[in-house]
């Protein structure tokens, strides 16, 4: 074996893995980075941005369909092509991250291919390799699809997401293990470009960690956009005859479509990662963490793999945590009790902080705010595609919101307002009190302050 070191490695290449590295190695650090897969991780080349391009091309169908009645006659011809050439342009020609492993090289860093094995305090083995790290091992290796056990499913050709944004085809017909917020992107994705689709979700609504508001208005809109949703259920066994998969449900009821897309999602991998050998439980669903990233002497854990959310934007944020920590550098400490969450379908579900359940669970005194997108004046204005809420839910004692949803065709960009005043704790008299432009979605939220 060759030994060589380093004074950082960075073990998991994705956003925020690579942004860790790659920050400290212009700082002049020596910084090892080590990826089995592609640098860059999951978002730009399966995850957030090829989906969004999916979605983006979808919801320009969907706003196509509702020009009749609003502004003349419109004829929508769905074409995959160029959805999936664009795809393959963004991933820069076909899943090749040259791009991304000279950006990180060009800034002085080390680049190793191979799965990274902690084989002690400060010790990384990829392959015959090991790499000492002197000040200290930065983890960032994600997460992966979790398939469930079901019967005869792991004999089949399914989908996760990673074959569903590869495809160069829309299916006939796809049945979506999972109702979440992957399994619901796509789900409407496909369903926009003509492909006959079913949701089966074993919660007993489809979002299951939002509020059961929002899981109702997409059962809602997907049952007008003639999407499938069984919730409540779950797959007994999966078979596949070559040309199409079989589904059985509960009371024998079988299922058969093109295409099955798993999307129950996912888990880490820490026994692989030898994550017991500094000391840390390799059977636990994630690296427990204090609130500067730290999980063992010398270890430092960031992103999917810490369960604080899958999320890159979470994973930045404690990337920059973990960047000021080894440089030395002042920096706040991590909290999430103002986790912004979004789903991307359309109607886009944004959320923060506590749900409502979640709420009064923890506090002795909650009011609850309600407010109809549709009802607004920005609603009325935008008709067609203008379902969507506003729900707040308030802390009565402190005054101050703890949770917020705000689903609607810009419900990500409300959101923003949302975030900042849980993550501030802005007192909701100071909310009422503010000037919200007119006409906006923003309004509602001004109407759903008046409900507290």
């Amino acid at each position: 074996m060759a030994e060589r070191e380093f004074d950082v490695v960075v073990i998991g290449m994705g956003p925020g893995g690579e942004h860790v590295a790659g920050k400290l190695a212009a700082a002049g650090l020596a910084v090892a980075g080590v990826e089995d897969s592609l640098v860059g991780g999951e978002c730009p080349y399966w995850g957030c941005v090829p989906s969004k391009m999916m979605i983006r091309a979808a919801n320009l169908l969907a706003e196509g369909r509702r020009i009749p009645g609003m502004a003349g006659a419109a004829t929508v011809t769905p074409d995959w092509a160029p959805v999936a050439a664009r795809i393959r342009a963004e991933a820069t020609d076909n899943w090749d991250d040259t791009a991304a492993a000279d950006r990180f090289t060009g800034k002085g860093g080390t680049l190793y291919r191979g799965r990274g094995v902690i084989k002690g305090p400060g010790r990384v083995a990829v392959g015959e390799d090991v790499l000492i790290a002197s000040r200290g091992i930065v983890v960032s290796t994600g997460a992966v699809p979790a398939i469930p056990p079901v019967p005869g499913l792991a004999d089949t050709p399914y989908w996760t997401n990673h074959q569903a944004i590869e495809t160069e085809k829309a299916p006939r017909s796809l049945i979506v293990l999972g109702g979440g917020g992957i399994g619901c992107e796509l789900a409407q994705v496909f369903a926009r470009f003509g492909t006959s689709v079913t949701v089966l979700e074993a919660a007993d609504r489809l979002l299951p960690p939002e509020e059961p508001e929002s899981g109702e208005l997409l059962a809602d809109v997907f049952g007008r956009e003639g999407i499938g949703v069984r919730t409540g259920i779950t797959a007994e066994a999966v078979s596949h005859d070559g040309s199409a998969f079989s589904v059985t449900l509960g009371g024998q009821d079988v299922l058969r479509a093109q295409n099955l897309l798993v999307a129950t999602g996912r888990r880490t991998e820490l026994a692989a990662l030898g994550a017991g050998s500094v000391g840390l439980d390799e059977t636990a669903r994630a690296i427990d963490v204090d609130d500067q990233m730290l999980a063992a002497p010398g270890v430092w854990a960031i992103g999917d793999v810490t369960g604080k959310g899958a999320f890159t934007h979470i994973s930045m944020y404690q990337a920059e945590i973990v960047i000021a920590a080894i440089l030395a550098e002042r920096h706040h400490r991590a909290q999430y009790l103002a986790v912004p969450r979004l789903t991307f379908t359309d109607p886009e579900i944004g959320s923060v902080g506590r749900t409502e359940a979640r709420a009064r669970r923890d506090l002795p005194a909650v009011r609850v705010g309600f407010a109809s997108l549709a009802d607004s004046s920005r609603g009325w204005i935008h008709k067609a595609g203008n379902d969507g809420f506003i729900k707040l839910v308030a802390d009565s004692d402190r005054g101050v919101l703890v949770g917020a949803t705000s689903a609607g065709p810009s419900g990500g960009e409300v959101l923003s307002m949302l975030t900042l005043a849980v993550h501030a704790a802005v007192p909701v008299q100071s909310l009422r009190e503010m000037i919200y432009p007119y006409p906006t979605f923003h309004q509602a939220v001004k109407d759903a302050l008046t409900q507290l």
